[in-house]
């Protein structure tokens, strides 16, 4: 079965790039100099940033559903460019080099799979996720920290 993982938009933090500090404060973000690689993995391009980019450092509702597993949590986006990651059956390279807890939700958005896996093992849990029916779409989560990664949709 073909996947297709996707980053986030750039254009859904457009208003916080190049932002003085205390604008980034009244949203909840700050910026972040890298100081090591891996370590800071960005989620549009869902590659860690380089050393010496900055990073924003922000809330981000990755399931805005109306439901109990409603949530959000902090995420990483590099005010330096790039393009936003979407491939088909390629896992990107900040998954690759993580431990990655990949969590199945139906149609009503509500979680019904959940597993943990080193992120080079994702292609055959998320084949084996997508391959219930009811499973309309993934969200990967990096394990140790909990953060969303990415998200997950059969392709075609």
């Amino acid at each position: 079965m073909q996947f297709r993982i996707k980053g986030l938009s750039r254009q859904s933090f457009s208003h916080l790039i190049d932002q003085a500090p205390e604008v980034l404060r009244r949203s909840a973000a700050e910026r972040i100099t890298v100081e090591a690689s891996p370590g800071y993995p960005d989620r549009i391009t869902l590659d860690d940033a380089p050393v010496g980019e900055t990073v924003l450092l922000l809330n981000h509702m990755h399931q805005p559903a109306p439901t109990p597993f409603r949530a959000s949590h902090a995420i990483f986006v590099r005010e330096g460019g790039g393009e936003t990651f979407d491939k088909v059956n390629v896992i990107p390279p900040a998954l690759a080099r993580r431990l990655i807890a990949l969590r199945a939700f139906d149609a009503r958005d509500h979680m019904i799979d959940a597993d943990i896996v080193p992120g080079t093992e994702l292609p055959m849990l998320i084949e084996r996720m997508l391959a219930n029916p009811q499973a309309c779409y993934l969200h990967a989560h990096y394990a140790k920290w909990g953060c969303y990664a990415a998200k997950v949709t059969r392709a075609g």
